[in-house]
């Protein structure tokens, strides 16, 4: 969803999480998360490596970004667009 549409009362499925449609929502149930407080305690970057070993195949990067942005979120953050998270990224990609 947009997160300029999200309104934290009303999230109860995947589909209502900022960024997440229904492919993001997809890969979220392949990796066992099927209602948005399963995402409490994730680390969205093991759940991309997570996705990539479970799909065979490497994904965008912007995948994690979306994983941060709906992890923040779920701890109580504002809903972001999932590209206000690429810098925080990079950032953590380049200190490994």
């Amino acid at each position: 969803m947009n997160p300029s549409k999200v309104v934290r009362a009303n999230v109860s499925k995947l589909t209502d999480l900022p960024n997440i449609g229904k492919a993001g929502a997809a890969d979220l149930e392949l990796l066992g998360i099927t209602k948005p407080s399963d995402l409490k305690g994730q680390d969205p970057y093991e759940m991309y490596e997570r996705l990539c070993t479970l799909t065979g195949s490497r994904h965008d990067p912007c995948v994690i970004d979306v994983f941060i942005s709906v992890t923040c979120f779920i701890n109580g953050d504002e809903p972001k667009p999932w590209w206000d998270y690429t810098q925080e990224r990079k950032a953590f990609q380049a200190a490994k």
